[in-house]
Protein backbone atom coordinates (compact mmCIF):
# COMPACT_ATOMS: atom_id res chain seq x y z
CA UNK A 1 0.00 0.00 0.00
CA UNK A 2 1.30 3.86 -0.75
CA UNK A 3 -0.36 7.04 -0.93
CA UNK A 4 -1.00 9.84 -3.09
CA UNK A 5 2.76 11.14 -2.94
CA UNK A 6 4.02 7.49 -3.23
CA UNK A 7 5.98 8.42 -0.60
CA UNK A 8 5.56 5.94 2.05
CA UNK A 9 5.30 1.92 1.41
CA UNK A 10 3.52 -0.69 3.54
CA UNK A 11 3.73 -4.45 3.70
CA UNK A 12 1.51 -6.68 4.96
CA UNK A 13 0.15 -10.23 4.77
CA UNK A 14 -3.71 -11.08 4.46
CA UNK A 15 -5.36 -14.29 3.83
CA UNK A 16 -8.07 -12.23 2.13
CA UNK A 17 -6.46 -9.04 0.08
CA UNK A 18 -9.61 -7.76 -0.79
CA UNK A 19 -11.12 -7.10 2.58
CA UNK A 20 -7.71 -6.13 3.70
CA UNK A 21 -7.40 -3.36 0.92
CA UNK A 22 -10.96 -2.09 2.10
CA UNK A 23 -9.82 -1.87 5.57
CA UNK A 24 -7.10 0.24 4.72
CA UNK A 25 -8.91 2.49 2.16
CA UNK A 26 -12.10 3.08 4.84
CA UNK A 27 -9.65 3.43 7.76
CA UNK A 28 -11.70 1.00 9.86
CA UNK A 29 -8.46 1.18 12.35
CA UNK A 30 -8.39 4.78 12.89
CA UNK A 31 -4.73 4.25 14.94
CA UNK A 32 -3.17 1.90 12.14
CA UNK A 33 -0.20 2.64 10.04
CA UNK A 34 -1.79 2.73 7.26
CA UNK A 35 -4.77 4.99 8.65
CA UNK A 36 -1.89 7.43 9.76
CA UNK A 37 -0.33 8.06 6.60
CA UNK A 38 -3.45 7.62 4.43
CA UNK A 39 -2.09 4.71 2.46
CA UNK A 40 -4.75 3.79 0.22
CA UNK A 41 -3.70 2.62 -3.38
CA UNK A 42 -2.73 -1.40 -3.64
CA UNK A 43 0.40 -0.91 -5.87
CA UNK A 44 1.77 -5.03 -5.54
CA UNK A 45 0.56 -8.00 -4.14
CA UNK A 46 1.76 -11.90 -4.65
CA UNK A 47 -0.27 -14.62 -4.04
CA UNK A 48 1.14 -17.87 -1.96
CA UNK A 49 -0.93 -21.28 -1.98
CA UNK A 50 -0.27 -21.22 2.03
CA UNK A 51 -0.29 -18.33 4.71
CA UNK A 52 3.20 -19.30 5.88
CA UNK A 53 4.99 -18.73 2.40
CA UNK A 54 3.36 -15.79 2.08
CA UNK A 55 4.59 -14.68 6.00
CA UNK A 56 8.01 -15.55 4.68
CA UNK A 57 7.88 -13.15 1.89
CA UNK A 58 6.40 -10.63 4.27
CA UNK A 59 9.26 -11.15 6.26
CA UNK A 60 11.69 -10.58 3.03
CA UNK A 61 10.19 -8.05 1.91
CA UNK A 62 10.30 -5.72 4.72
CA UNK A 63 14.13 -6.73 5.18
CA UNK A 64 14.98 -5.19 1.89
CA UNK A 65 15.98 -1.20 1.32
CA UNK A 66 13.27 1.25 -0.27
CA UNK A 67 15.28 1.02 -3.79
CA UNK A 68 14.99 -2.99 -3.94
CA UNK A 69 11.58 -2.42 -3.10
CA UNK A 70 10.68 -0.10 -6.09
CA UNK A 71 12.42 -2.68 -8.54
CA UNK A 72 10.05 -5.08 -7.61
CA UNK A 73 6.89 -3.07 -7.74
CA UNK A 74 8.35 -1.61 -11.50
CA UNK A 75 8.52 -5.16 -12.69
CA UNK A 76 5.07 -5.76 -12.57
CA UNK A 77 3.20 -1.38 -12.34
CA UNK A 78 5.78 0.54 -14.16
CA UNK A 79 3.00 3.31 -13.50
CA UNK A 80 2.26 2.14 -9.68
CA UNK A 81 -1.04 2.14 -10.78
CA UNK A 82 -3.67 1.57 -8.07
CA UNK A 83 -4.80 -2.09 -8.46
CA UNK A 84 -7.49 -1.83 -6.13
CA UNK A 85 -10.79 -1.39 -8.52
CA UNK A 86 -9.40 -4.68 -10.18
CA UNK A 87 -9.24 -6.13 -6.58
CA UNK A 88 -12.42 -5.20 -5.13
CA UNK A 89 -14.32 -6.86 -8.12
CA UNK A 90 -13.04 -9.87 -6.92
Amino acid sequence: MTNYQRSTLYIGVTSDLRSRIYEHQNKIYPNSFTARYHLIFCIYYEMFPTIEEAIDREKQLKRWNRSKKETLINRLNKEWKDLSPEILDW
